[in-house]
């Protein structure tokens, strides 16, 4: 098996990175997170390859993927940016206010983000995102800059696991503990 370390992302999407990771969290015990698709309404299929020529989506996704991590509820996104700065116009309101919601109902929201001129990935923790998300409600920037990221939320390279994000999830549970 290939990893991440040896060979980053190239010709891989992040997407497919974290269903492989995903699959191996499965297998092994650890997780079960699934894909959620977005939903669509197909306007026009190709009669002869059964495929779906066009398309409009139904209604606003939430996230990406939504589970459970050893009985604890998780949900996530994951976005990919080719820049040091992040512009918040990537993430909605709907979004947010389901992530919220989610963690309203003791449940871990995070993003994944993938620098990918830096073949960098790192954990951003709900209640980070909502600092910069308020932040910019209130008329300030609307983007944050890698270095107001805190490093000890980037993921480790490791070679089994394309996306191991469950170590940043413990570290994410161990400072809400310290914070109550």
């Amino acid at each position: 098996m290939a990893t991440w370390n040896s060979r980053g992302l190239r010709g891989s999407t992040l997407e497919e990175l974290i269903n492989r990771t995903n699959e191996k969290y499965r297998e092994n015990g650890l997780a079960l997170i699934q894909k959620i698709p977005t939903p669509i309404t197909p306007m026009k299929i190709d009669k002869e390859s059964r495929h779906i020529t066009l398309a409009y989506f139904d209604q606003k996704s939430t996230v990406d993927y939504i589970g459970s991590v050893q009985g604890i509820p998780v949900c996530f996104d994951a976005k990919e940016c080719a820049v040091d700065t992040f512009s918040l116009q990537n993430i909605h309101a709907h979004q947010v206010a389901f992530m919220r919601d989610f963690e309203k109902q003791k449940g871990v929201a995070f993003f994944l983000l993938y620098y990918t001129h830096r073949d960098m990935l790192y954990y951003l923790t709900f209640r980070r995102l909502l600092e910069f998300w308020n932040r910019a409600q209130e008329g300030g920037r609307k983007s944050f800059r890698l270095e107001e990221l805190d490093m000890t939320y980037r993921l480790p390279k490791k070679s089994g696991v394309f996306v191991p994000y469950l170590e940043m999830l413990q570290k994410d549970l161990l400072e809400r503990d310290e914070e109550v």
